[in-house]
């Protein structure tokens, strides 16, 4: 919607539709076929309930029942709101999870090789979880109903309880809280079950991609991947991966673990004048970029793929042990910016120097 600055009294029909868009900002709204969804923008949520948080910067959709996840994250730009996080095109009871723009990782990540893992003498089968993939994948949180336990106009946060689940019995709770222009997500899960177990936690966004999309995330070395995804070797980071400043994606298919991370990674969009900042406390990420397409996913996470099942066991690849009662949690933020108009500013100048 374009507003002009005008002295003619708006109608009464405009006034009242500019005071439902304030309202958006200043309170989360509960989006299904007959809200005030379509007051901020969203289109038609079909029977899926989303909780839209919105501040002058940012615009985040959130649905409970579809593992939590994220359908919309974009940034204000000028007026305009412009996806930073690749956005669910449709949204309802059968929208597939890597349909999403982000879901969340718990209470492991990526895949466990060959459906177990061993804790000293205890031998724990992992079920698949979800139809086409043969090894168990980012456990079961990312799958799941999830409960709204609060909500304001700037975060909410959501529940989930698995004290039966197995092998893995948990309760966690996810928060996303916009701050000016920054989008944080905070994962915390609590070990309920009898035996101690390793933990992990980690993100799963999905990033618009362009032609010209830069990444820079240095790290130290990487897990090779097999056909079935799963680590085969560790190795120096090759040169072409390092991005050790802001570098074009890969534009073959990539989708490793990267290790020695020092937590902070920026996606630059030149075309768009954007970029998006991301910290955590983690050392590792995973990189997938597949061909074709207009996304690619930055994974911020505590471990690398298969970590039970890694050298030195799960301890020793980041995981955290939990015994029952204690907990684990883990804070990711994205922070968008405009960027370029300097850059932009110098250029013309140089050029009229020349």
């Amino acid at each position: 919607m374009t507003v002009a600055n005008s002295a003619v009294p708006s109608s009464p029909q405009s006034r009242a539709r500019r005071a439902r868009l304030a309202a958006a900002v200043q309170q989360p709204v509960l989006a299904g076929p007959s809200t005030s969804a379509v007051a901020v923008g969203a289109a038609s949520a079909g029977d899926v309930a989303c909780v839209t948080l919105a501040n002058s910067l940012l615009r985040l959709d959130v649905a409970p029942t579809l593992g939590g996840g994220i359908t919309r994250f974009d940034f204000r730009n000028e007026g305009t709101l412009v996806p930073v996080f690749r956005r669910c095109r449709h949204v309802d009871a059968d929208t597939d999870a890597n349909d999403l723009a982000c879901y969340s990782l718990l209470p492991y990540s990526n895949r466990i090789g060959g459906g177990r893992f061993t804790l000293g003498e205890r031998v724990i089968d992992v079920p698949c979880n979800r139809a086409g993939e043969p090894l168990p994948i980012h456990g079961d949180g990312w799958l799941a109903r999830w409960d709204v336990a609060a909500a304001d106009h700037d975060s909410v946060t959501l529940t989930l309880d698995r004290r039966d689940g197995k092998p893995y019995a948990y309760r966690a709770k996810q928060t996303y809280a916009l701050e000016a222009a920054t989008l944080v997500i905070t994962l915390e899960v609590e070990n309920t079950g009898r035996e101690a177990m390793p933990f992990g936690l980690g993100v799963h966004p999905f990033l618009v991609r362009d032609g010209d999309t830069q990444l820079s995330a240095a790290a130290a070395g990487l897990w090779l991947s097999g056909d079935d995804w799963l680590p085969v070797r560790h190795v120096p980071v090759p040169p072409a991966w390092q991005f050790g400043v802001a570098y074009p994606l890969p534009r073959s298919i990539v989708n490793h673990a990267f290790t020695g991370w020092s937590g902070h990674a920026t996606v630059v969009w030149p075309k768009r004048r954007l970029s998006l900042t991301m910290s955590t406390s983690t050392e590792y990420y995973i990189l997938y970029t597949p061909t074709s397409k207009d996304f690619f996913c930055f994974e911020p996470v505590d471990h690398p793929i298969n970590a039970m099942n890694l050298p030195g066991g799960a301890a020793a690849n980041g995981m955290t042990m939990l015994a029952r009662g204690e907990r684990l949690a883990r804070s990711f933020s994205f922070t968008v910016e405009r960027t370029g108009l300097r850059a932009m500013a110098g250029g013309r100048g140089a050029k009229r120097g020349q």
